[in-house]
């Protein structure tokens, strides 16, 4: 049970406090609402690149790591096509220079031309390095335009193409910045060693000041409901043949969410789980085999990989995975396996619980679906999934005509 007390500063700053005297470490986690979903499609990848920006410096804290290595503190940053989250962890005592850095670089960042360019450089590396130049990088750059048609996640966080990064202009950055970066698209948690009254006060003291900005409304195209089997082939530099099978499911908040969930570990958690067992180890189809979902806020993905062994056919790495989907479709769950899934997952959260950084984490992505406190009550969600909810699951996505392959040919010498 992860206890907590929030407020709402008059701006709109939403404030989570979570007390935690174990340790001496205290965190200050930000989350703002925005995502590379919420892009132009014609200047994609700003959300991933504003995360860049956003260490490049404020108005009144030239260099942002500086002041923070002094305390003892450490910080990072991650971009998903849904949201954005910069975290810092320092000693408690130190709490308040956490929050002088962050309510600093929300009140105004520093736009300056040479910090958009340095930036931009950093992004197009990482673009050409991770995502271009390495094998099965642009995995994503292929999948997702083959899953969406309409919505958003058509593109990767980094973006669609590095021309989008190339053309950023400082005005765009700025507008962006604007629509996006205020106190009422936020969501502020702060644990550890802390005082709930100090927080308080230096919440108002540091962000109460920050213009509360324009009231960003969401309002996306969303996918449409997928009726036609979609398929891709390419031929490129990597050193094993690939299978991709991506499937539409419900969104983050569906009621599926937690079969689908269980589903995929039943498939692919361990080395107990059926893909592995039957198609790695018994019939030694593939050197590697996995499924997964994108938990996305919309419409998410279910996806099978899996890189065939030499000899094996695309086409009979491909009706070993429907065979493993048929299974489900048709035979309920063993009552012991399901058990044994649900309570991995339970120990898995209960574990995620003992780190701080990782509480303050998922109590701000809770507080974003709707309420910090859906957190404590997940683990009975995963428990009352029942095996007949996992089969008619199986029965609603993995469909043919849901169905949207990707295979990657490797290049003959």
């Amino acid at each position: 049970m992860v206890k907590f007390n929030r407020f709402t500063l008059d701006n709109g700053l939403r404030v989570i406090i979570h007390e935690d005297h174990t340790t001496p470490m205290a965190v200050l986690n930000i989350l703002y609402n925005v995502g590379a979903r919420d892009e132009n499609p014609d200047q994609t990848g700003f959300a991933h690149l504003f995360e860049h920006l956003m260490f490049g410096g404020s108005v009144n804290i030239p260099h942002y790591d500086e002041p923070l290595q002094r305390v003892g503190g450490e910080n990072n940053a991650f971009t998903s096509n849904d949201i954005t989250n910069y975290y810092i962890t320092l000693p408690a005592v130190n709490i308040e220079t956490a929050f002088w850095l962050e309510s600093d670089r929300m009140l105004s960042l520093a736009f300056s031309k040479k910090s958009l360019e340095v930036q931009r450089n950093v992004v197009i590396e990482e673009f050409k390095q991770r995502y271009l130049n390495q094998p099965y990088g642009d995995v994503w750059l292929k999948l997702r335009p083959l899953v969406y048609k309409k919505h958003p996640y058509q593109w990767a966080t980094i973006g669609k193409e590095i021309k989008h990064i190339e053309d950023a202009k400082i005005e765009d950055v700025k507008a962006f910045f604007k629509k996006h970066y205020n106190p009422q698209n936020a969501i502020m948690v702060v644990g550890g060693d802390i005082d709930p009254e100090e927080v308080k006060k230096l919440a108002e003291k540091w962000f109460g000041p920050i213009p509360a900005g324009e009231k960003y409304v969401r309002n996306l195209p969303q996918e449409p409901e997928q009726h036609d089997e979609r398929r891709e082939t390419v031929t490129a530099k990597v050193p094993l043949n690939d299978v991709y099978i991506a499937f539409q499911m419900g969104a983050r908040l569906d009621d599926s969410f937690y079969a689908a969930e269980l589903m995929s570990d039943i498939l692919s958690r361990g080395n107990s789980s059926r893909l592995y067992r039957n198609l790695v180890k018994e019939k030694q189809l593939f050197s590697e085999v996995h499924a997964y979902m994108s938990s996305s806020l919309d419409k998410g993905m279910f996806v099978f990989e899996g890189k065939p062994n030499e000899g094996v056919s695309i086409g009979e790495a491909e009706t070993a995975l429907w065979e493993e989907m048929e299974r489900l479709k048709n035979e309920e769950v063993p009552a012991d396996e399901l058990t044994k899934v649900q309570n991995k997952v339970e120990s898995t959260m209960i574990f995620s619980e003992m780190s701080l950084l990782d509480k303050a984490m998922n109590l701000a992505s809770f507080e974003l679906l709707g309420d910090a406190d859906m957190l404590n009550q997940e683990p009975g969600k995963f428990t009352r999934v029942t095996a007949n909810e996992i089969k008619d699951l199986a029965n609603t996505i993995f469909r043919r005509d849901n169905s949207s392959t990707l295979i990657y040919l490797a290049e003959k010498n």
